[in-house]
């Protein structure tokens, strides 16, 4: 296989795994989000905390940036750039809701936060559609 070869081959799994990703990051968020909407006591109650958000409000907004980034890593799949565009920024916006949901459950977000890290990567590092040469 050439070098261009190599390298479509790259692109192509390199938007695969960033798509599948966002999908597994969006389920994750809406199943993170269900728990928290439906089930009082499943997560920690935390006082004094500096936002202070009901665990129904946080479940609400995992809710809904859960269903924006799985249609985002649905969308990554056709390979378009402003879908990569707007799965960098949602998993941006994935980590940063983890992040502040830390206190209660810590495991939990810490996880979503190291695999929204690595979307980011995957989505920013992996090769754009390049000039394609027909023989």
């Amino acid at each position: 296989m050439d070098s261009d070869g190599q390298r479509a081959a790259w692109a192509i799994g390199g938007l695969i795994l960033a798509a599948a990703v966002m999908v597994v990051l969006g389920c994750w968020q809406i199943i993170a989000g269900i728990f928290a909407v439906a089930g009082d006591g499943f997560y920690t109650t935390v006082t004094g905390y500096v936002l202070d958000l009901d665990v129904d409000a946080w479940g609400w907004v995992h809710i809904v940036l859960g269903a924006l980034t799985l249609a985002a890593g649905l969308a990554l799949f056709s390979g378009a750039t402003w879908a990569r565009a707007i799965g960098i920024v949602l998993a941006c916006l994935v980590m940063l809701n983890n992040f502040l949901f830390l206190p209660f459950y810590p495991f939990w977000s810490i996880m979503i936060c190291a695999l929204a890290a690595f979307g980011i990567w995957a989505m920013a590092t992996a090769p754009g559609r390049g000039p394609t040469r027909t023989y």
